[in-house]
C-alpha cells in the first residue's frame, strides 16, 4: 500500500479554520488608546502588556531583540546629473546610503547589479537615481527617440505604486522623464501613446510575455533604446512561475538584440542568500551583488508565539491547538486597543477578513468607536478601495489592518509600530519582508510570529536558531525544464526565426528539444532556421503563472458570468464536483466540472463547511540522474512519473475543523512527469531501528508527512508545491522507499533543493518529530490536511527511530554538490 500526499494546489482559504470560542478579556483600559502624535511606543512595553494575563506568557517561546543600527551614508556617483540630485533632495533625501550609491555606480559603469538588503532600506532610490539620470541624457539628443527603461514588478499593483512614486521625484524634471504604466488594465487608447512616447515603460512579465514581445515590431524604437530593464522583487520569481519569467527574459535580450540593444539589468530583492547566482540565473546574464545594508533600523523586539492546545481532537484523536487565526485576532484585539498601528499578514483572504471581523467584534465590547479603526485588506478589492485604506492607515485614522500577501510587496505603509504574522509565510525573506513593514520610519518595532498547527510552524518557533541565525534561502528555480522552456522555444521562434546560435541563448536542453517540437509540428525548419508553423498565437501555448494545460473555468451557472480560472492540474482538487470554491471573499459551491470543455460551473452558497480533496497515488522511477549511499541506506534523485487519482472529499466545519463526511468522487487518474528525491532503507537498518514489518507503513508514512512539512524551510516552496509517497516495498527498488517530488510537470527544483541538502533536512525533520509534545502525533509534527489515506496508519516513534537509524549512515559521508 503506497501512502501519498499530493500537491493539491489548494489555497489555504480553503483549509478549515477551527476558530475555538474564549471569553476575551481585553488587557489595556480604554482610556489609554490615545497616544500623542509621532510618539511611537516601546516594542518591549508593548510585548510584556501582551503577554499578561492567564497563560500569555507560556505563549511566547522565545524573544530575540535586534539591537538598532546607525546608518552609513556615502556620495552619489559624480555621473548622477545635479538636476536628479536636486529632485531627490527635494524629496528630503539629502545624501543616499552606501548601498544606493553603490548600486548606482554600477548601473552607470553598464554592470547588471542586484541590490539585496532589508526592507524599507531605499533600493527603489538605488536603481532610480541612474535610471532617471540615464534617461535624462537620452532626452536631450537631437535626433530618434532617446534612451528607455523597463520596469517589472510581480504585480499590477506594485507597478502603479512606483509610477506613482517615480511622478512625485521627478515633477521637477519636466518633460524629459515621460513614465508610464502599460499592463492589462491600461485603456487602449492609451496603449499607443505609451509605445511611441514613453521613455520609462512599468509592466509585469505576463505583459511582456503576451503583449510586448509578440507585438515586438510596434516596440521597435523603444527596445531599439532600451539601456535598463529593472527587476523589482525579484525574489518572487522562483519555481515555475520564476523559471518561465526567465524564459521570457531571455526572449527579450534576443528580440532587443535584433534591434541593437543589450540593456543592463538592475534588480532589487528581499535579502537573500547568494542573491548574485539568483540573479544570474533568472537573467542569463552575469550579476554583481550589493548587500550590505547602510540604512539605519530602530530596534527590532521579535516574539515567537505558540497557541495553547484545546480539548478538541482531529483525525485518529490528535490534539489540535487554537488557530493562529484565532490568536492573531485576540493580538490585534490587544494591540489596538494599546493604540499600536499593526498590520496582521494572514495566508488567506478569508482569514483576513475573518480576522478584522472577529477583532472588531471584540473591540466594540470596549468602545463602540473602535471596530471602525480595523479593516481588511486583500487582493480584489478595487484600487481606489485599496488606496482609502492605506491612507487611512497612514494618517492614523486606522489603527489595525489583517492583510494578505496583497500588502507585503514594496508598498510604502510608513508609520506602523507592529507586525503579527499569522502562520509562518513560507520564507524567511517573506518573514523578514512582513516584519519589515513595521519601523520603517527607523522607529522601534514589534514583530511576532503566530504558529499554525503545521509541522513546519512548530518546529520554527521552538528552533529560533532556524529563523535568526540561519541565512535566508536560496531561490529557487529550473529555466532548463521541458515543460517551461518548449512553449517559450515556440514563442521565440513566433517572435523571430530560430537559428543554431540562438539555441544556446536558452541553454542546454534547447537541441534536445528542438527535435520533438518539430516532430510535433509546432516548428518547421527552413534552411538555417526555424519557424512556428501554426496561425494561432504561440505566446498562447503557456500561462506563466500555471503549471501547464487549459486552465478551467469558473463560470457562474446562473449568469454565465466567469470568475476566474484554475490551472488544469489543480482542477481535479480545487473545482471538483461539491467543492467550496471562494471568490473575492465570497463562498460558492461547484455543482459540475465539466473536463473535456475546462468549465467548472458554480452557484453562490454560503456553507458551513470547507472541502478538501483525497486521492490515491502510485509513482515509478523513469530515470536517476544521482545516487549517494547513506551507508547502506541510498539517497537519489531523478525523473519520476506519478499517477493520482481524486477519490473522495471532505466536509469539514469551519469552526472547530470536525469532519462532517465523506463523498465519493469518480474522476479520471492523472499522470505527471516530474522530479523527486528519494531514499531507501534495508532489512538490516529496520532492525537496528526496531522498527517491525507491522509499524513500517506507519513510520515510512509519518516520515513523508514531516519531511514534505518541513521542506520549505530549506526551499523556496510551498507544502502544497510539493507531494509525497511512501511504500513498504516499491516495485523499482525493492526496497522501502519514500519520495518526494515537485508537483509541477517537468520539476520546479525544489526535489533538486532536497536532495542536495538532505543531511540538514531530514536532521530537522526527525527534530521537528521528537520534539513535539503530542504522545502519537498531530498536525503539529506528522499528520498532513491533505493525506489521502485520513493520516493513517502513522507511528511517530517508529519515525523517529527510523530516521535516526538514516541519519547515521548520512555522517561522514560527503554532501550532494549544489
Amino acid at each position: 500500500m503506497a501512502f501519498n500526499h499530493l500537491p493539491a494546489g489548494v489555497h489555504d482559504a480553503l483549509r478549515p479554520l477551527s476558530v475555538r470560542p474564549v471569553t476575551h478579556s481585553v488587557s489595556m483600559a480604554h482610556d489609554q488608546i490615545p497616544r500623542q502624535a509621532g510618539i511611537h511606543p516601546s516594542p518591549r512595553a508593548v510585548l510584556g502588556r501582551l503577554s499578561t494575563g492567564a497563560g500569555r506568557g507560556a505563549r511566547i517561546t522565545h524573544t530575540e531583540h535586534l539591537p538598532p543600527r546607525p546608518g552609513t551614508h556615502a556620495d552619489w556617483p559624480s555621473a548622477i546629473r545635479p538636476e536628479v540630485i536636486n529632485a531627490i533632495r527635494a524629496a528630503g533625501i539629502d545624501r543616499p546610503w552606501a548601498h544606493q550609491a553603490r548600486t548606482a555606480d554600477h548601473a552607470l559603469r553598464g554592470d547588471s547589479v542586484v541590490v539585496a538588503t532589508g526592507t524599507a532600506s531605499g533600493k527603489s532610490l538605488a536603481y532610480l537615481a541612474p535610471v532617471l539620470s540615464t534617461l535624462l541624457d537620452g532626452s536631450e539628443e537631437p535626433n530618434g527617440r532617446g534612451t528607455t527603461a523597463l520596469y517589472l514588478s510581480p504585480t499590477k499593483a506594485l507597478a502603479a505604486d512606483q509610477r506613482r512614486a517615480v511622478a512625485g521625484l521627478t515633477a521637477p524634471l519636466g518633460t524629459g522623464i515621460r513614465a508610464a504604466v502599460y499592463d492589462g488594465d491600461t485603456p487602449v487608447e492609451e496603449r499607443e501613446w505609451v509605445r511611441q512616447y514613453a521613455n520609462y515603460v512599468l509592466t509585469n512579465p505576463d505583459m511582456l510575455h503576451r503583449g510586448i514581445l509578440p507585438g515586438h515590431p510596434r516596440w521597435s524604437s523603444f527596445l531599439r533604446a532600451l539601456r535598463y530593464v529593472v527587476i523589482d522583487e525579484c525574489h518572487t520569481y522562483r519555481g515555475v512561475f520564476g523559471s518561465h519569467v526567465a524564459q521570457v527574459l531571455r526572449r527579450l535580450r534576443r528580440v532587443c538584440a535584433r534591434y541593437g540593444s543589450s540593456p543592463v539589468f538592475l534588480l532589487a530583492s528581499a535579502t537573500a542568500s547568494d542573491p548574485a547566482v539568483a540573479a544570474s540565473r533568472l537573467t542569463g546574464v552575469p550579476v554583481m551583488e550589493i548587500t550590505e545594508d547602510g540604512s539605519p533600523r530602530g530596534e527590532v523586539v521579535f516574539a515567537l508565539w505558540e497557541p495553547p492546545l484545546t480539548e478538541l481532537h482531529g483525525e485518529q484523536g490528535a490534539p489540535v491547538r487554537r488557530t493562529a487565526t484565532a490568536e492573531s485576532a485576540d493580538l490585534l484585539t490587544d494591540l489596538a486597543v494599546q493604540g499600536v498601528r499593526t498590520v496582521t499578514f494572514v495566508r488567506s483572504r478569508r482569514g483576513a477578513e475573518l480576522i478584522a471581523l472577529i477583532a472588531q467584534e471584540r473591540l466594540a465590547e470596549v468602545d463602540r468607536s473602535l471596530p471602525d479603526r480595523i479593516a481588511a485588506y486583500r487582493g480584489g478589492y478595487l484600487p481606489e478601495e485599496r488606496r482609502a485604506l492605506e491612507k487611512a492607515l497612514h494618517s492614523g485614522e486606522l489603527l489595525g489592518l489583517a492583510a494578505t500577501t496583497a500588502l507585503e510587496l514594496g508598498m510604502d505603509i510608513a508609520g506602523l509600530d507592529a507586525v503579527v504574522v499569522a502562520g509562518y509565510p513560507g520564507t524567511r525573506a517573506s518573514l523578514w519582508q512582513q516584519a519589515g513593514r513595521a519601523g520603517r520610519t527607523g522607529e522601534g518595532a514589534l514583530a511576532i510570529l503566530v504558529a499554525r498547527d503545521d509541522p513546519l510552524d512548530t518546529y520554527l518557533v521552538h528552533h529560533p536558531d532556524a529563523l535568526f541565525r540561519q541565512p535566508v534561502e536560496s531561490t529557487v528555480l529550473d529555466p532548463d525544464n521541458p515543460y517551461v522552456l518548449a512553449p517559450h522555444l515556440c514563442a521565440a521562434a513566433a517572435e523571430l526565426p530560430l537559428t543554431e546560435p540562438d539555441l544556446k541563448l536558452f541553454g542546454p536542453a534547447t537541441e534536445e528539444l528542438m527535435p520533438q517540437l518539430e516532430q510535433r509540428k509546432l516548428l518547421r525548419r527552413r534552411a538555417t532556421a526555424w519557424h512556428w508553423t501554426r496561425r494561432e498565437r504561440a505566446a498562447d501555448l503557456t500561462d506563466i503563472r500555471g503549471a501547464g494545460g487549459s486552465p478551467v473555468q469558473v463560470v457562474e451557472a446562473a449568469t454565465g458570468r466567469l470568475l476566474g480560472t484554475v490551472d488544469a492540474a489543480a482542477a481535479h482538487t480545487t473545482v471538483h464536483e461539491g467543492a467550496v470554491h471562494l471568490h473575492q471573499g465570497r463562498s460558492y459551491l461547484v455543482r459540475q466540472l465539466d473536463l473535456d470543455d475546462s468549465v467548472a460551473l458554480v452557484e453562490e452558497a454560503a456553507p458551513p463547511y470547507s472541502t478538501t480533496a483525497r486521492d490515491t497515488t502510485a509513482i515509478s522511477i523513469l530515470e536517476t540522474t544521482t545516487e549517494i549511499p547513506w551507508g547502506d541506506a541510498r539517497l537519489c534523485f531523478g525523473s519520476v512519473e506519478v499517477t493520482h487519482q481524486v477519490v473522495s472529499f471532505l466536509r469539514r466545519k469551519l469552526i472547530t475543523g470536525e469532519v462532517l463526511g465523506e463523498s465519493k468522487l469518480d474522476l479520471p487518474p492523472r499522470t505527471l512527469r516530474t522530479r523527486a528525491v528519494w531514499w531507501t532503507v534495508t532489512d538490516d537498518q529496520l532492525e537496528e531501528a526496531r522498527v517491525h514489518p507491522q509499524a513500517l507503513g506507519g513510520a515510512l508514512h509519518a516520515a513523508e508527512h514531516a519531511s514534505i512539512g518541513i521542506l520549505p524551510l530549506f526551499a523556496t516552496c510551498d507544502r502544497w508545491d510539493i507531494g509525497g509517497v511512501s511504500v513498504p516495498l516499491h516495485p523499482d527498488t525493492l526496497l522501502p522507499t519514500v519520495f518526494v517530488y515537485d508537483g509541477h510537470p517537468g520539476g520546479a527544483g525544489f526535489a533538486e533543493r532536497a536532495f542536495h541538502t538532505a543531511a540538514r533536512w531530514l536532521a530537522a525533520t526527525r527534530e521537528a518529530i521528537a520534539a513535539c509534545e503530542c504522545e502519537a502525533g498531530c498536525p503539529s509534527c506528522i499528520q498532513s490536511p491533505k493525506c489521502g489515506n485520513g493520516n493513517d496508519p502513522l507511528d511517530k516513534k517508529a519515525a523517529i527511530r527510523l530516521l535516526t537509524t538514516l541519519l547515521a549512515g548520512a555522517a561522514g559521508q560527503p554532501p550532494a554538490a549544489e
